[in-house]
């Protein structure tokens, strides 16, 4: 199928960029049953579906003409979740448009809004934006839709997963009654159904993906380690594949911060997205990517939405997606065109049987394997190096003139030699892995400690994650008030009100009679009482569990349990049951 039926100023637009057929999803909106109708898009990320809603909506704003005059208000609305994704389609649709004379007003968030309403009332013929950024102007009266024709929602369900329902609903209240809605979302949640019968009239169903969620052009691959190999994983799955272009899902900013980091110093060529990161910062970013001065992003989820990079073959989810949606979204940014790409889930063993679930629950085939170790990557190593320097070059009278210079002080072995040389230096090293053995798997499952931590005792103190407990500075506190090393401290759990950690039995004693003198000789103002617990985390945690259950049986009686140590220091709640301040101790310590 080709283009037809278009305006010439559309055909001629793509037949410049180079479009000669439609893809399914741009076939199917500009079938005769789809024109003029709502549309509810069930489309993958990477399937054309920007120019699809382009096409889609022509009607609605050239009508008869070819040229577009000027509007007192827009005539399309198209709403983006992210900043990245609201750009990405502005500049596609200033192309596809430009010969029809539209104008083009983007309003996103980190961008300049006095500028955006100076666009706006100067006649913008479609408005691209985010929710947030949209419900302000709108707010501000600065956006008017009264004469809105078309209203498009792009990535629905990220929207919704992002919390812009109320945004969403706010600015579709403000649209007129008859106007056309277009629904593009990959996933079709409940929610989504729920603002299509809102919104929509007699909508069109368009599906041009599977019923499994999974990408055809995507390979799958589920890579299991050890929980402390998770890094060097990641180090060897990029040396393996050398992708041209890569992104490494976390799920904090602080992971973000720390992978990058690392990845910095091993001598990747990196760069890291998240919330933390002004929209110029995201934008030098993304510009080292096209400009392959950067070959690996780390980013956040909500950072790394709408992030369309043609080059990108490779996505490692380095913390494993919460929910089917989330891998799917993720490993999307690849496999995008009609181009391949592989999508590698790092599972420590013990959340194999999680990840498994989630893969079957989205329809998704994975290769399970081992992650590359050094043998396998320098075998790769070796092909690649020798398909890069048997490839033809043209050299000058200078590079030839050198040439042989070099081949008059040495033999072409030696050349040959010192060339292969040069090229290994610029690539970082691989990481030596723990073999994925039964004997591994066990002794990671089973928290198996370092030397010295084979017989414990687990000590309590009333600080807790309500009390802004951190490992930053519990450990320095423990160490000061039981007179202990760093390296004499084994395990820490830190619960709701608690934290619990190991110290080894032959000094457990010493500790202990240390603590308590610390408590006594009146260096904090509220010391925070330390000792030993017989039962340790798990089974605190287990009676925790049956106290909330039989509270929440009606028949039964609401009675007090009883303590299950004797009674010490603990922060103060109000009446309303919520936690109270600190610990004034906590605050002390808390930047050792």
């Amino acid at each position: 199928m080709k283009f037809s039926s278009l305006p010439a100023s559309l055909e001629a637009a793509l037949a410049e960029r180079g479009y000669a057929a439609p893809t399914p999803v741009q076939a199917e909106v500009m079938q005769p049953d789809a024109i003029g109708r709502d549309l509810i898009v069930s489309a993958q990320t990477g399937s054309g579906k920007t120019i699809a809603f382009g096409l889609a909506m022509a009607r609605e704003i050239l009508g008869d003409d070819e040229k577009i005059g000027f509007t007192e208000s827009p005539l399309a609305l198209i709403i983006a979740p992210t900043r990245e994704l609201a750009l990405q389609v502005s500049r596609e649709l200033e192309w596809l448009y430009a010969k029809a004379g539209a104008r083009i007003a983007t309003c996103v968030g980190g961008m300049n809004p006095q500028q955006e309403r100076k666009v706006l009332r100067s006649g913008a013929t479609i408005v691209v934006g985010t929710p947030g950024r949209l419900r302000d102007h709108l707010e501000r009266g600065a956006l008017d839709l009264s004469g809105l024709r078309v209203a498009v929602l792009d990535e629905a369900d990220e929207m919704l997963d992002m919390g812009f329902r109320e945004e969403l609903e706010e600015i579709l209240d403000a649209t007129p009654e008859g106007r056309r809605t277009l629904l593009f979302s990959a996933t079709m949640p409940r929610p989504i159904e729920a603002l299509a019968q809102r919104y929509q009239r007699d909508a069109l169903r368009i599906a041009t993906i599977s019923e499994g969620r999974g990408h055809g052009d995507i390979d799958y691959q589920a890579v299991t380690v050890s929980p402390p190999e998770v890094e060097n994983a990641v180090v060897n799955l990029l040396r393996y594949h050398e992708a041209e272009t890569a992104i490494l899902f976390c799920a904090t900013r602080e992971k973000v911060r720390h992978l990058h980091a690392t990845l910095q110093e091993r001598g990747f060529g990196v760069v890291a997205l998240s919330g933390e990161h002004s929209q110029s910062e995201r934008n030098q970013a993304l510009q080292a990517l096209r400009d392959r001065r950067a070959r690996v992003c780390v980013a956040t989820d909500v950072a790394a939405r709408g992030i369309d990079l043609p080059t990108l073959s490779l996505v490692i989810h380095v913390e494993i997606p919460r929910d089917a949606e989330t891998l799917q979204h993720r490993s999307g940014r690849t496999g995008r065109a009609g181009k391949k790409g592989t999508a590698v889930l790092i599972v420590p063993f013990s959340r194999r049987k999680r990840v498994e679930s989630m893969l079957r629950h989205a329809k998704i085939p994975a290769n399970w394997t081992d992650a590359p170790d050094r043998a396998a990557i320098k075998e790769r190593d070796r092909a690649r190096l020798l398909e890069k320097l048997l490839q033809p070059v043209e050299a000058d009278a200078g590079d030839a003139e050198l040439a042989e210079q070099l081949l008059a002080q040495r033999t072409p072995a030696q050349i040959a030699a010192m060339l292969v040389q040069a090229h290994r230096a610029s690539l970082p090293e691989p990481e030596d892995l723990i073999a994925n053995t039964p004997d591994a798997r066990r002794d990671a499952q089973n928290e198996r400690h370092r030397p010295g931590f084979e017989d414990t005792v687990w000590f309590r103190m009333a600080l807790g994650r309500r009390q802004n407990a951190d490992p930053r500075w519990v450990l320095p506190l423990i160490c000061r008030r039981g007179h202990v090393t760093r390296n004499e401290i084994g395990a820490i759990r830190i619960g709701p009100d608690e934290t619990y950690f190991q110290i080894p039995r032959q000094i457990a004693n010493r500790f202990a009679a240390a603590a308590d003198r610390s408590a006594r000789d009146g260096s904090d103002d509220e010391p925070v009482a330390i000792e030993v617990s017989e039962s340790g985390p798990r089974e605190a945690a287990r009676d925790n569990r049956r106290q909330h259950r039989g509270r929440d049986n009606a028949d039964t009686p609401r009675v007090k349990a009883k303590p299950a140590f004797k009674t010490f220091d603990k922060a103060k709640g109000n009446k309303n049951g919520k936690p109270g301040k600190p610990f004034k101790g906590a605050h002390k310590h808390k930047r050792p």
